[in-house]
């Protein structure tokens, strides 16, 4: 008599990711293939304790109900924990709903402050808070001597936060931060307010393509605005199709990077392993993903699979990432557990050669 030997039970992550529109679809596209890589690489070491590690990938399309309709369902579906997301609002509702269902949720690279509204003991993030990365551009803002800054934003939580931060940064210091509606003004029209307020950089809080391309290229045509400097600090610059739409006019628009001035040895190797998963050079939000995985593994291997002890590791994690030494910690004024040392960088496409990322400004 032959026994069959049943296959391992595997571990389900349910990864919550935007891969259609309106969703940033390059940015979950270089998450997705993070979190992927970093699965295949545990599954190729023999799992979690023997057990294969399996993703539960769902779309949001940077639908904050439909991210809670996801999450009510991998919860139901007896997932360990949740990781991803991208887009901040949409992580926070996914993250509330974690919280009330008693789901861990590994937030891999959405940052607004308020990531919840009270603080929660089931809820991590890697990436720095809003409020962290956007001093930071701010400071760059000042030390390239920019004091009247405009932001052309959208109606959003996200975008109305970077305002505030950057105002209540760059007024005690003697700068200005202008506000313009891109959804009200014309591109041009934008030109012809830049010109009267007199700003000497514009930042676009705006969603891509529409309206950011509209605008940098209109103002890159404007002969009164030859010395204006334009800046994106959510990132959208660093992903291929930013330059593809934009071209030249893409150039020298500087935005935040979550990702050292050095790879170590393990972040070489992600580096080259994630370029060929994409086809293209990976994005910080590439090794967002990554370290996500990287994190729930080892808490996996170390803690098993209930939610509440998942959660209760949080604080005594030490984990190897693609980045540096991954801990959390509670930071004041944040409301999950928050990765402190996540690298922040200020950098841009260089115009002589676009395919190559310039260092502007370090914390």
């Amino acid at each position: 008599m032959i026994t069959q030997v049943r296959p391992a039970r595997p571990v389900r992550i349910g990864v919550l990711v935007p891969l259609t529109r309106p969703g940033w679809v390059e940015a979950g596209r270089h998450l997705l293939a993070g979190l992927e890589l970093a699965a295949a690489e545990v599954n190729d070491a023999g799992g979690i304790g023997g057990r294969p590690l399996e993703l539960l990938v769902r779309d949001t399309a940077a639908d904050p109900q439909r991210a809670t309709a996801a999450v009510e369902e991998l919860a139901e579906l007896g997932v360990a924990a949740l990781a991803g997301e991208y887009h901040s609002v949409v992580a926070r509702a996914a993250a509330a709903r974690a919280d009330a269902l008693r789901v861990p949720f590994l937030c891999s690279s959405a940052v607004l402050d308020a990531l919840t509204d009270q603080p929660t003991e089931w809820v991590a993030r890697l990436p720095p808070p809003q409020s962290h990365g956007w001093r930071v551009y701010a400071d760059f803002l000042l030390a390239a001597g920019h004091r009247r800054i405009a932001v052309a934003s959208e109606p959003s939580v996200y975008w109305a936060a970077g305002t505030r931060i950057l105002h209540d940064d760059l007024a005690p210091r003697g700068g200005t931060v202008i506000e313009l509606d891109a959804r009200a003004l014309t591109p041009e029209a934008v030109c012809d307010r830049l010109v009267g307020r007199r700003a000497t950089a514009l930042l676009l809080l705006t969603g891509f393509p529409e309206p950011a391309v509209p605008i940098v290229r209109s103002v890159r045509r404007d002969p009164r605005l030859a010395d204006l400097m334009i800046g994106a600090p959510a990132g959208q610059p660093e992903f291929a199709r930013w330059a593809a739409s934009l071209g030249d006019d893409g150039t020298a628009v500087p935005f935040l990077c979550y990702l050292p001035e050095r790879l170590g040895p393990l972040g070489a190797r992600v580096d080259r392993a994630l370029g060929e998963r994409l086809g293209a050079v990976p994005s910080f939000v590439a090794f967002e993903g990554y370290d996500t995985i990287a994190v729930l593994a080892d808490v996996l291997r170390a803690h098993g699979t209930d939610r509440a002890d998942i959660a209760a590791a949080w604080p005594r994690l030490a984990v190897e990432g693609t980045r540096g030494l991954i801990r959390f910690s509670r930071t004041p004024g944040i409301s999950v557990w928050q990765w402190d040392r996540a690298p922040v960088r200020v950098v841009d496409r260089d115009p002589e050669e676009p395919g190559r990322f310039r260092v502007r400004h370090a914390e």
